[in-house]
């Protein structure tokens, strides 16, 4: 039973990182906290000092990349005249979608709750669209920039495992 357990250490960080890589992709998963969740269980079972700072260069990158997943996104809507109210209303539209339409609906409701959003304020169709537009963007740079910490993340676990 010992080897069995000690196996599932080693399995598990790869494992916790790959779920997390596809958790981002397919947002249903807390994609970046599995990623660093498998970095951090690598560095407690590694317990040396390679490790230890790998986790350490892992944080740094996690967390910088967690604030900018809302940063960029959230500046550039601003300046291209999307308001907070508007975001907020779409992803409940978004969340309403996601239950609805199985698969897109999540998609098809934060693009349709942008849209009816901005002409109900009186935006010109062509206004709310290009609004709508913008919104998609940043969202999809938001999910870029998480995928692209998870994916540093991952290299420096690869890399670890070729230290070590």
């Amino acid at each position: 039973m010992d080897a069995l357990a000690g196996d599932v250490w080693i399995v598990l960080p790869p494992l916790l990182i790959a779920v997390g890589v596809v958790g981002i992709v397919i947002p249903v998963l807390p994609g970046l906290a599995l990623v660093m969740a498998g970095m951090l269980v690598w560095a407690v079972t590694e317990n040396s000092p390679t490790g230890w700072v790998l986790l350490a260069l892992s944080v740094l990158v996690g967390a910088t990349g967690f604030t900018l997943q809302y940063l960029v996104p959230g500046r550039r809507m601003k300046e291209q005249g999307v308001r907070t109210s508007t975001l907020v209303l779409a992803v409940v539209l978004a969340a309403v979608g996601f239950f609805v339409i199985p698969v897109v609906g999540a998609v098809v409701g934060f693009v349709l709750g942008v849209w009816l959003v901005e002409t109900g304020r009186g935006s010109s169709r062509q206004e709310a669209w290009r609004r709508t537009r913008h919104a998609v963007v940043a969202i999809l740079q938001g999910w870029g920039i998480e995928l692209a910490s998870a994916l540093v993340v991952a290299g420096l676990y690869v890399v670890g495992l070729l230290l070590t």
